[in-house]
């Protein structure tokens, strides 16, 4: 959804604001749809949506099969262009792999996006697990332990507008989906220094995280790794790979002290 003008700010320009609604609109749920549907799901008026769509589909990024309409290759150099621009990969790989190498679990870097979880860097494991965290890759903060880490450390405003913003929903039987219950955790959270869940996201799967700061100590983004709970209970996963988690979290801080603009790239 897209509001008009929300600051009232006269370089403001609604028409570019509806065209990413319409681009943004499309999901993993929802690969395509059709005009009316879009119209819906961004609470835009179809007429408004359809001019969207015809501008976007002749810059390439939107196609149409019938009456529904998708998203075409082409978007990838809106993505392509911040990833070439920012070097968060040639940042944060060498450590990620290296916790990768001693833990053989899949390692992410990622970072709050509205009320989502984006992971930025993804290095994968052989070993095979039900949730792929590749580049790209959104998930509900509040179910993530990849979320729970920076949340926990965010300022009070902005934690109480999240839970203001944010339709909690139990995604499994074991989903903590009450404010009162995830503020309790993040208190945990932000006193223990790191983060962990198990079967909150999807059953079988166990993470933990740790927070990345930038050189204000403001929270910018965390590390995390997950694994199978058939391979490591949440208690080992905290014992033996938070710590290797921190010393990556460390490594990645300072190198990114050293190139301040992507550190002012990825806050939210």
């Amino acid at each position: 959804m897209v509001e008009k003008n929300p600051r009232n700010d006269g370089e403001y320009l609604n028409s570019l604001a509806r065209g990413l609604a319409v681009l943004t609109a499309f999901t993993r749920e929802k690969l395509e749809m059709t005009l009316s549907e879009l119209s819906v799901q961004t609470n835009l008026n179809p007429a408004v949506v359809r001019r969207c769509l015809n501008t976007l589909m002749h810059l390439g990024y939107v196609g149409k099969k019938d009456r529904l309409f998708l998203l075409k290759p082409e978007v990838f150099r809106l993505g392509t262009a911040y990833t070439e621009s920012m070097s968060m990969e040639e940042v944060a790989r060498p450590s990620l792999q290296h916790v990768r190498d001693k833990t053989n679990n899949s390692v992410a870097l990622g970072v709050l996006s509205e009320l989502d979880v984006l992971f930025l860097v993804y290095v994968s494991t052989t070993q095979l697990t039900r949730i792929v965290a590749g580049v790209g890759t959104r998930f509900p903060a509040y179910a993530t332990a990849a979320g729970r880490a920076i949340l926990a450390f965010k300022e009070k405003q902005k934690l109480n507008t999240y839970f203001n913003e944010e339709k909690l929903e139990p995604l499994t039987e074991r989903t903590v989906s009450t404010v009162k219950e995830l503020r309790q955790i993040l208190n945990g959270v932000r006193k223990n220094g790191f983060a962990s869940t198990d079967g909150q996201l999807d059953v079988g799967v166990v993470s933990v995280a740790v927070p990345i700061f930038n050189e204000d100590n403001y929270v910018i983004a965390s590390i995390s790794c997950s694994t199978a709970s058939a391979r490591s209970s949440e208690q080992e996963m905290i014992d033996t790979i938070v710590p290797e988690l921190q010393v990556a979290a460390r490594e990645i801080e300072f190198e990114l002290r050293r190139t301040p603009m992507l550190s002012h790239s990825i806050m939210s």
